[in-house]
C-alpha cells in the first residue's frame, strides 16, 4: 500500500505568478530567455514543492497543484468561450496543440535534480486531470456530446503530459469528480444516452493512462451515484472520510466484481471543519462560524499556532485499520488526506499533514509486513 496526496498545496509566492509561469510552460520564451522570470518562479515553486512532498515520505506524489483545477485544463484547450459567466463550446473542444500539463513539464525537465534530492532510486508520480463531467458543469448548455469532446480532449492532454525517463515516472493517474453526484441530474438517468456517453468519456482518458501501464483512479466528493463502478479502464476509488464507500458490505461485493480497489481517506482536509473539531472536542458551544472566523484572524496575525488543529497520527491510524480490517488490505491500494491541502493557513502545515499520513502508512505496512 503507497502513500500519496491529492495534490492541492498553499502557494509561497503569488498566484499571479503562478498563473503567468504555468502559461508560458508550452512555449518556447521560457528557453529563449525572453520574459521567463514567472516561468523560473513557476517551475522552481512546483518542483520544490514536489521535492518537498517526496522528503516527508510520501510514495507517490502528486504534482503540486496551485492552480485552479478547473481553469488550468481550460487553458489547454481551444474551441471554449465565455458568455455572460457561462461557457459556450464553440465548433468543437479540443486540446490546444501539443499542450501538456504544465506542472508535469516542470518535473519531467527537472526529474535528475528531483531524484538526487529525493534519495530515491526511482521517482513515481501521481498526475490528477479534471473529469469532463466536472468541467461540463460550467457550461451553460450539456449534452451526451459534450462529455465526449471534453473526454478527447483531455485524452490529448494527458498523451502530451505522460513521461518515463531515467530519474521518475508517472505511474498514476487520477481523475477528479468533485462535482459528480451532489444533484439529480438528468442526463445521467438509467439507460440515457448522457449516462452511456460520460461512461465513455471516462474510458476514454482513463485508456491513456493503461496504455501506457499507468495505474487509474477516480477521486470523488459523494458516491451515491454509481456510474464510475461501469468504468472499464478505472483501477482504484477514492472518496472522503466518513463516505459510505468505506463502511459498507455492497462496496464489498462491487470491489470483487469489478476487479477495483479502494483508495483510503484517513485525514479531514477542509480547515474550518478542522477548527470546528478541535473546539467541538472541548466543549464549545458557541457559535461555531464566528469562532473559526476568530481563529482565521489569530493565525493571520501569528497569535494562534494551526498545528494544533492537525489531526494526530492515532486517529488517522485507527481509520485506517477499519478500513482495512473491513475489507481486507489486499483490496487498498492508496492512502492519503481526503483532498487537496489547498485550504490550509501555511505551506508548512500542509507538509506537516503529508508527514502524518505518510508516517501511518509506513508504520501500517511494516506492522503488516513483519
Amino acid at each position: 500500500m503507497y502513500s500519496s496526496d491529492i495534490g492541492s498545496m498553499p502557494s509561497r509566492i503569488e498566484t499571479d505568478i503562478i498563473r503567468s509561469g504555468a502559461r508560458k510552460a508550452n512555449s518556447l520564451l521560457p528557453f529563449l530567455g525572453v520574459s521567463n522570470e514567472d516561468y523560473v518562479d513557476f517551475e522552481e515553486a512546483v518542483v520544490s514543492s514536489f521535492i518537498d512532498k517526496l522528503k516527508v515520505g510520501v510514495d507517490v506524489p502528486n504534482y503540486p497543484q496551485f492552480r485552479d483545477m478547473n481553469e488550468m485544463f481550460f487553458e489547454l484547450m481551444d474551441g471554449i468561450e465565455r458568455i455572460d459567466g457561462a461557457l459556450h463550446a464553440v465548433n468543437g473542444i479540443r486540446a490546444k496543440p501539443r499542450a501538456a500539463i504544465p506542472e508535469t513539464e516542470a518535473l519531467r525537465r527537472e526529474a535528475r535534480k528531483i531524484k538526487s534530492s529525493s534519495g530515491r532510486d526511482r521517482v513515481c508520480i501521481k498526475v490528477c486531470v479534471t473529469g469532463p463531467y466536472t468541467l461540463a458543469s460550467f457550461f451553460q448548455f450539456k449534452t451526451p456530446g459534450l462529455y465526449l469532446e471534453l473526454a478527447e480532449a483531455l485524452a490529448d492532454i494527458l498523451e502530451a503530459s505522460l513521461f518515463r525517463n531515467g530519474s521518475a515516472e508517472i505511474s498514476h493517474l487520477s481523475m477528479d469528480e468533485p462535482v459528480l453526484g451532489f444533484m439529480n441530474d438528468p442526463l445521467l438517468d438509467y439507460g440515457s444516452d448522457g449516462r452511456e456517453a460520460l461512461r465513455k468519456a471516462w474510458d476514454k482518458v482513463l485508456y491513456v493512462a493503461k496504455s501506457h501501464g499507468v495505474d487509474t483512479s477516480m477521486h470523488l466528493h459523494d458516491t451515491s451515484e454509481n456510474l464510475f463502478w461501469d468504468a472499464e479502464n478505472l483501477d482504484v476509488v477514492a472518496s472522503h472520510v466518513g463516505d459510505p464507500l468505506y463502511s459498507q458490505e455492497s462496496v464489498k461485493k462491487r470491489l470483487e466484481e469489478t476487479d477495483k480497489r479502494l483508495w483510503v481517506a484517513i485525514g479531514i482536509t477542509q480547515f474550518d471543519t478542522l477548527i470546528e473539531n478541535f473546539y467541538v472536542a472541548q466543549g464549545f458551544t458557541g457559535n461555531i462560524p464566528e469562532k473559526i472566523g476568530e481563529v482565521w484572524t489569530g493565525m493571520r496575525k501569528a497569535t494562534i499556532d494551526p498545528y494544533i488543529f492537525l489531526e494526530d497520527t492515532g486517529l488517522m491510524r485507527k481509520r485506517l485499520d477499519v478500513v482495512s480490517e473491513f475489507f481486507g488490505r489486499d483490496r487498498l491500494a492508496y492512502v492519503s488526506p481526503e483532498c487537496g491541502l489547498g485550504s490550509f493557513p501555511e505551506y508548512e502545515v500542509a507538509i506537516e499533514c503529508l508527514w502524518r499520513t505518510s508516517s501511518v502508512v509506513a508504520g501500517f505496512n511494516s506492522c503488516n509486513d513483519g
